[in-house]
């Protein structure tokens, strides 16, 4: 900010008998190092460098159309996804070949994820219903109903006795898995809320103490915070047992997404490209807030010791602690990167172009 912005070009000038590019760069920028998958460029100058990742595969057979959310299995075996064409889908993760046709939502289904055994599925729709399903059968184990607007995003509690889910109705609410019941509205917003996050609590916090005594079916509640990622440009902590607010921060535009990175230090992200890393024992100013375009953020992943965002002009990128330069996951162009998973060294990618992405982090 604040700088000129520098401008460079990069120039393929043949390929080496081994089948790797040679590559030269305009002045200013220098090609450090190519391979058949990836491309370092850095910027002396400025001190900055990037290594830009091809994908390792690519699934454009599971979906016809944008594909909005997706999750990968805790064994790395299975993906999931969501689409605007309607359907969501359960696949092999190794070469995307489609296993099962999950069907039951009226309307776009808006979210899905496994649970920690990698043998059941929870997702959102529009319909504001949230829906458990069979991995092994497809069939739909339970149906949650109580919200009155689409819902947008679900978090699991520990091993999954409970589930929660924020809704565009302006709520996060716990359900009981076993008795597929409502367990309470954990907060009412007044506005959607588009995000949310469950984490450990670092042990300073005081979450408060609830009103009534909690239900012998909530499950794993205890220290426990729910991050909530609001619409109106507020992000929200609450004690998940407690129901009471922990701390409420407003940032520069509507809050899309948010996850924990520990149990002291958390991000979210925003429509107008902010990222957000806040220490929630003190969320007065955030540590620091990156921003990379001024395109939405529209998801964000721990990863290793950094996280991966990815944006709606295309952009996927991961940033880590130790690492002096970016990581950026090419290929989607100016289509938005909806939703990031990843199982080991392995990234996967959803986007409005109907393709999932497969990088391979062991090829660096």
């Amino acid at each position: 900010p604040g700088k000129p912005t520098l401008y460079g070009s990069v120039t393929r000038r043949g390929l080496s008998s081994e089948g790797i590019p040679d590559i030269a760069a305009s002045e200013g920028f220098l090609v450090q190092e190519v391979t058949k998958k990836s491309i370092l460029i850095s910027c002396p100058h400025e001190n900055v460098s990037t290594k830009f990742l091809a994908p390792y595969t690519t699934f454009s057979r599971i979906h016809q159309k944008s594909i909005t959310c997706l999750d990968i299995s805790s064994g790395g075996g299975l993906g999931v996804s969501t689409s605007t064409d309607g359907t969501m889908k359960i696949w092999q993760a190794a070469n995307g070949e489609i296993r099962r046709l999950l069907e039951g939502h009226v309307y776009d289904v808006n979210c899905c994820r496994f649970f920690p055994s990698g043998l059941v599925v929870l997702s959102g729709g529009m319909d504001a219903q949230l829906k458990i399903w069979s991995a092994e059968d497809a069939s739909c184990v339970v149906t949650f109903k109580g919200h009155k607007g689409g819902i947008l995003d679900t978090a699991v509690v520990d091993r999954g006795r409970n589930v929660l889910s924020c809704s565009r109705d302006g709520t996060a609410r716990l359900w009981d898995c076993g008795k597929s019941a409502c367990l309470g509205v954990i907060a009412d917003c007044g506005s959607p809320v588009n995000g949310i996050a469950v984490g450990t609590a670092d042990d300073s916090l005081n979450l408060g103490a609830p009103e009534n005594p909690p239900s012998e079916r909530e499950i794993g509640t205890e220290g426990k915070i729910l991050l909530l990622a609001r619409e109106d440009k507020k992000l929200q902590g609450v004690g998940l047992q407690s129901r009471q607010p922990v701390f409420l921060f407003v940032g520069s535009d509507a809050f899309n997404c948010c996850t924990f990175l520990s149990s002291t230090y958390i991000l979210a992200g925003t429509q107008d490209g902010n990222i957000y890393q806040l220490d929630v024992r003190n969320t007065n100013a955030p540590i620091q807030v990156i921003h990379r375009s001024g395109a939405p953020v529209l998801s964000l992943l721990p990863y290793q010791d950094g996280f991966i965002a990815s944006q709606g002009d295309g952009t996927c990128f991961i940033l880590q602690q130790d690492l002096d330069y970016v990581l950026d996951l090419t290929e989607a162009d100016c289509d938005p990167v909806y939703k990031v998973a990843s199982w080991e060294k392995e990234i996967y990618t959803c986007c409005r172009d109907g393709i999932v992405r497969r990088y391979q982090l062991s090829d660096l």
